[in-house]
């Protein structure tokens, strides 16, 4: 049966530890086992790290610019790079692909994310392995993914994935770093977060890198939140993608949540980025969890940070624990005017007949 799969390959699996040029077997060996996903019917989606790495080497840098600027224009010299040995590839086996950049904002506001997903949907109907990352020569702090880990989660639950796949330079998840700890176990499936209370995480394995095993396991609860099957496996192996989706147990899989969200609720849970919390009282807790109500302004208590109305914001309960996310109605400034009150005392209060609610139900996502 044919997957929607996303791959997400890590610079620490694309080039060399000791020098930071592009590790060409295993791109070629990628690229195979990716071609032949298309030839067995299977939508596939690369999300691909390397820009920065491939651009320091071409300019014989030694190591990880530090700035923001200069990263952003080694970026953009790597990016035209590895793209054109990717196509290179591809191009020997008959493979199209397309280069597809995002910044965080292109999935914040509506119209883009709408943009985003039909631009992917009619590349994947052409049969065409669109190729992501993040459009780093122009992205902000405040709108950058942050790390390829991320973005490629956030791109499985745009396009509504059936599997997630994080290639890095373990095999799987270990209980702790096997690199530095050899009483680490291997972590076959993970049915829950919870689960991985105990994990050391450690930090990215790679000076050339960005991520780690934190940023992957984050990654896996933005996607299984979004029901994508998520695997941590090595990006050394790429032919263990079709030996996965044939049913192999390779790598560490972590199963995607049973409770379905539809695309507007993933947009709201995974894509904004909330701006502010609002702290509400257990009746209104209780509401939005176990009765499926919208949020009223009678049920909050305290309002953090300033944020304009349509934008995200995060729901919490008295001890400061996230319940749900969701678009909100009303400015912070309004908020603290008409906090605790009933929405019939809202119009008299703020001098105009506002929205009845604070938070709508179909702008709501409970975490």
């Amino acid at each position: 049966m044919a997957q929607t799969v996303v791959i997400k390959i890590g610079t620490s699996s694309l080039t060399q530890p000791e020098t930071g040029l592009l590790a060409l077997s295993t791109i070629a060996s990628l690229v195979e086992a990716l071609s032949e996903l298309r030839r067995q019917g299977h939508r596939v989606v690369l999300v691909s790290s390397g820009a920065v790495g491939v651009g320091c080497a071409r300019l014989g840098l030694i190591e990880r610019p530090k700035s923001i600027a200069l990263k952003q224009a080694i970026a953009a010299v790597g990016q035209g790079r590895l793209m054109r040995i990717y196509d290179d590839f591809f191009t020997a086996l008959q493979q199209p692909i397309a280069q597809v950049l995002l910044t965080r904002g292109d999935l914040v506001q509506r119209n883009r994310y709408l943009n985003a997903l039909h631009t992917f949907q009619e590349l994947l109907q052409l049969g065409v392995i669109p190729i992501v990352n993040e459009n780093d020569t122009v992205a902000v702090d405040e709108l950058k993914f942050g790390d390829n880990d991320t973005l490629s989660a956030l791109v499985a639950s745009l396009v509504d994935a059936d599997w997630l796949f994080l290639l890095t330079d373990v095999d799987r998840l270990y209980s702790a770093d096997p690199r530095s700890n050899p009483n680490a176990k291997p972590i076959a499936i993970v049915k829950s977060l919870e689960e991985l209370a105990a994990v050391q995480t450690g930090s990215s394995g790679t000076q050339w890198g960005t991520g780690g095993m934190v940023t992957k396991i984050e990654a896996a609860r933005i996607a299984t939140g979004a029901g994508v099957r998520t695997v941590i496996t090595q990006g050394r192996s790429p032919q263990n993608l079709i030996k996965i989706l044939s049913g192999e147990l390779i790598g560490t899989q972590f199963e995607p949540q049973p409770r379905p969200i539809n695309a507007r609720q993933r947009w709201i849970a995974h894509a904004l980025v909330p701006v502010g919390h609002l702290y509400l009282d257990d009746g209104a807790v209780n509401a939005i969890r176990n009765a499926g109500k919208s949020l009223l302004a009678a049920g909050i208590i305290q309002v953090a940070g300033d944020f304009e109305s349509q934008t995200a914001v995060k729901l919490c309960d008295r001890a400061g624990q996230e319940i749900a996310r969701g678009i909100v109605n009303y400015t912070s400034e309004e908020l603290q005017k008409i906090r605790g009150q009933q929405s019939d005392a809202i119009p008299g209060i703020l001098g105009y007949a506002g929205e009845e609610t604070v938070v709508h139900r179909d702008n709501l996502v409970l975490s």
